[in-house]
């Protein structure tokens, strides 16, 4: 399983250096969702999830919420 920054607005997956996919595979694995969840919370993104996706068979599994530096699409 990856660990992985979806935001949970766009249902787009973090690649990388600001970068989105709207492909889970595509997203940039992290060693623990703590870990994760410490990077999300720095990007200019309102909501997020901190999710585990499984390879085999391309389930996404939402393990942790929260809230990015950016403002959310349902304020604006």
């Amino acid at each position: 399983m990856k660990i992985i920054i979806e935001d949970s607005e766009s249902f787009k997956f973090f690649t990388g250096e600001g970068q989105w996919s709207a492909v889970a595979a595509d997203g940039k694995p992290y060693a623990s969702a703590l870990h994760a969840y410490n990077v999300a919370r720095h990007e200019p993104i309102g909501k997020f999830n901190i999710a585990g996706y499984v390879v085999q068979t391309e389930q996404i599994v939402n393990l942790r919420a929260g809230r990015g530096t950016g403002i959310s699409a349902a304020v604006v």
